[in-house]
């Protein structure tokens, strides 16, 4: 199993994942068309095209949902009860066709569930950072993950 139990974590502990992945035409079109989302910055070249970024615009909610999904095999794979809260979610810079994501995460709180003594509460500070180095998405997400078995 690649995830950690909750009892694993420290404040501080700092990962960034190996896995990367480039965005493609398909990615964004599915993504927008799956979820009912017609913004044609998304799906029509030639209004993207007259916009101020010149070119298609990666679906935010995808650029987030892959920031997540980079990330859960080395945080939450196998250990997560529930994920409880996204919080602070910003993206800085756009995503286009072609660019390149990694992730990183670190812990930045830890907290003993009340109602579950087999668990505990992880705050994790996201990041996707793109080829250029620049940061396109942040947020924290709360999980709740199991202890380790005794």
């Amino acid at each position: 199993m690649a995830g950690r139990h909750f009892d694993e974590w420290q404040v501080g502990d700092r990962i960034e994942h190996e896995i990367r992945r480039t965005v493609t035409e398909t990615d964004n079109l599915l993504f927008s068309v799956m979820t009912h989302n017609p913004q044609p910055l998304h799906i029509d070249v030639e209004a993207a095209k007259a916009s101020e970024f010149g070119q298609i615009l990666v679906n935010g909610t995808f650029t987030f949902a892959l920031m997540i999904g980079l990330t859960i095999s080395d945080t939450t794979l196998g250990t997560l009860v529930a994920n409880l809260n996204y919080d602070k979610l910003v993206m800085p810079k756009p995503v286009f066709i072609g660019d390149t994501m990694r992730a990183t995460s670190e812990i930045s709180e830890l907290r003993e569930s009340k109602s579950r003594p087999n668990a505990g509460l992880v705050t994790f500070t996201h990041e996707l950072i793109n080829q250029r180095g620049e940061v396109v998405c942040r947020c924290l997400r709360t999980a709740l993950l199991s202890r380790k078995a005794a």
